[in-house]
């Protein structure tokens, strides 16, 4: 049986994301042994797009308000690029200390999972 997924994001400074996803963004993380911290995050989906290659994937956040989302986390010193309208969703890049990205949207699809589970996840970032 499965019983979650896993994401890896590689930095060039993993020190300075991981307390970004502690300090700023208030994760509850595990330490996996000598200080490695692994992170607990909202609840999540998984989507198969067409590609010229495999092995490429993305990190989307998700919220139900991105104006308030963004305006929560700029509070916080958060960098945000700009607000893009998409056909399937708002979306926005959180920049990380290390010099990444993650995205940041608000759907415009149905979700996978349950709106009272999103909404305590967006209520828990605020």
């Amino acid at each position: 049986m499965l019983t979650g997924i896993h994401v890896v994001v590689y930095s060039k400074d993993a020190e300075a994301d991981r307390a970004f996803f502690k300090d700023t963004l208030g994760f509850r993380s595990v330490d996996a042994g000598h200080g490695w911290l692994i992170f607990a995050v909202p609840a999540a989906e998984v989507a198969f797009h067409p590609g010229d290659q495999n092995n490429r994937h993305e990190m989307f956040f998700m919220c139900n308000d991105i104006n308030a989302q963004a305006a929560a986390l700029q509070r916080k010193g958060v960098q945000l690029g700009e607000i893009l309208e998409e056909q399937w969703g708002t979306r926005t890049t959180i920049s990380l200390p290390g010099g990444g990205a993650i995205e940041l949207y608000e759907p415009k699809h149905p979700v996978t999972f349950q709106e009272n589970e999103r909404k305590k996840a967006q209520t828990a970032a605020t």
